[in-house]
């Protein structure tokens, strides 16, 4: 019996090499190899085969078939931490401090981003704070040396850069989300298994998968995050002082427990993986409740929505772009929903600054990007996330054909009526586009975006707090406009559902779907049309 390594995925990193007792992995033809005649799966030296342990993906596999099982040794997992979606829960809260997101960034955006080198010839990304104040600063490291930090040189650290997954910027969320749960995140861990990872990324589904794929695959979006540095430098903000933070893991890979079945024969075949996992040293000034209390610290934290999780596994590899986009908005909505983004910002974060100033130069390039963008915008208004174009700087003769074609009534005669009209305009929404549109979309703006139920923040509780006597319960809760109130009291002021929409800064499609009940209203939603359509008719 032997273990074979049969895949071209081996790294080459040579891990294997000092961990096999009897000598059996060596280097042929530029490829590690594994001698039949001295491999004995490390019977009379270790419990588990040695190979796969120090594997970073867990690659060699037995040469032959399963047979008849002897024992299974899963049954030894340690517990795991709780589900973060239990019982069709749809979010969870996760932590969402500025080094969090410019790590998510690192994860999704990877080679595109700026990265320059430090004084001592390191790769290194920086990120200005408050004016220039103060700087958070991100390395790659090889997890070599796990008790003291060490930053990759260029060229190892632009290697690991280009071998990124965005898909691990999904394990990083997650991490995020179980450090909410603990008191001490900086010195408490959490456990996970590759069985919870299957469920939380949809891996249950991919029955195109082996098992020993996706455990390959879990163990090495796990690793990934685990595999950078950070620094911070951060200024006073308000009660909090200044503080300094040195260089540091972002988060602590401190165990990987291996888990094999056993057959008749004694070759064990690797089932499951277990990572416990410790948060670096940022949590103790970005996640500490008991120092936010005293203003000490601060406790950052945004909503997790699973549905994030599924899309990004679900567009990575047809529109990178989109997902990119995605994760940004993650953490950017938290700050708040209105804010404005230029979509020159919105390109440099799908596709790069270099791609952006190739398509200034290069007039192919500057139409497949401009098509590609707009449906990478299509895929974020499809899953939720609908732009809000700002009337002024995004107009509707540079806006996205689906865009416009939301105005269309679903109505069949409205329909014909519209068409008729479009028709008969000098504009219509199948011209091409006009002269320089890729210079005025770089200056456009978006307004925000309307944001899916499952978005919307969720709260930790930090302390028992009174309930509300029922005299506070009613001054606090206005009485809600019904659609068709919403629909009347439009008329009423002689507007289109169109005029309404630029009023509030909403799509002519959010108004349509509020007054068709498709949508509920949220409490600042409600509060803004009641002073437009109610408190401005009466006035």
């Amino acid at each position: 019996m032997t273990y074979i390594i049969a895949d071209d995925r081996c790294l080459g990193c040579g891990q294997c090499l000092p961990q096999c007792p009897t000598h059996a992995i060596s280097i042929k033809d530029e490829q590690l190899w594994i001698d039949p005649q001295l491999c004995n799966y490390c019977e009379g030296y270790y419990p588990q085969p040695q190979c796969v342990i120090s594997c970073p993906i867990s690659l060699p596999a037995p040469a032959i078939a399963k047979k008849g099982r002897k024992k299974s040794i899963e049954a030894d997992r340690p517990h795991t931490n709780l589900d973060l979606f239990p019982h069709g829960k749809k979010n969870h809260p996760f932590a969402s401090a500025m080094v969090l997101w410019e790590a998510c960034n690192l994860l999704a955006q990877g080679s595109s981003l700026d990265w320059q080198k430090d004084d001592k010839g390191k790769l290194v990304l920086s990120r200005p704070i408050n004016q220039g104040k103060g700087q958070i600063h991100l390395w790659m490291s090889d997890r070599h040396h796990r008790d003291r930090p060490v930053a990759l040189t260029a060229t190892p650290a632009r290697i690991k850069i280009e071998s990124l997954d965005i898909r691990a910027a999904c394990l990083h969320l997650i991490y995020a989300a179980q450090a909410t749960t603990l008191k001490q995140p900086w010195e408490q861990t959490f456990t996970i298994g590759d069985r919870q990872i299957e469920q939380y990324l949809g891996l249950h589904k991919r029955k195109d998968l082996s098992k020993p794929a996706k455990l390959m695959l879990i163990k090495e979006l796990v690793q990934q995050p685990c595999e950078i540095l950070t620094e911070i430098n951060w200024p006073t903000q308000g009660k909090v002082k200044g503080f300094h933070l040195e260089k540091s893991y972002l988060w602590h890979l401190i165990e990987t427990q291996h888990h094999f079945q056993e057959e008749a024969n004694g070759c064990k075949h690797l089932v499951g993986l277990t990572f416990t996992i410790q948060a670096g040293l940022w949590a103790k000034y970005f996640l500490n409740q008991q120092d936010c209390k005293e203003g000490k610290a601060f406790y950052q934290y945004g909503s997790l929505p699973q549905s994030v999780l599924n899309m990004v596994m679900s567009l990575w590899q047809q529109h990178e772009g989109a997902v990119r986009m995605m994760l940004w908005l993650l953490f950017k909505t938290r700050i708040g929903q209105q804010q404005r983004i230029i979509i020159a910002t919105l390109m440099r974060i799908a596709y790069g600054q270099e791609k952006i100033n190739k398509a200034e130069i290069d007039r192919e390039e500057r139409k497949r990007r401009l098509r590609t963008f707009e449906s990478d915008l299509e895929i974020l208004d499809r899953s939720g996330l609908k732009p809000i174009f700002d009337p002024d700087t995004y107009p509707a003769d540079i806006q996205p054909l689906w865009a416009k074609l939301t105005d269309i009534p679903e109505d069949g005669e409205a329909a014909l009526e519209f068409w008729m009209n479009d028709g008969s305009n000098e504009n219509r929404l199948t011209d091409a586009a006009p002269r320089g549109k890729w210079t005025r979309l770089l200056h456009a703006r978006l307004l925000g975006f309307e944001l899916p139920a499952d978005w919307a923040p969720v709260r930790i509780e930090r302390e028992q707090k009174k309930p509300r006597t029922p005299k506070q319960q009613k001054l606090l809760t206005p009485t809600l406009l019904s659609p068709e109130q919403i629909a009347t009291a439009r008329k009423n002021q002689g507007w289109s559902q169109r005029e309404l929409a630029i009023k509030i800064g909403k799509s002519q499609s959010w108004v349509r779907d509020i007054e068709n009940g498709r949508f509920r209203l949220k409490r600042a939603e409600h509060s803004l049309l009641r002073s437009i359509l109610v408190d401005l008719g009466s006035s």
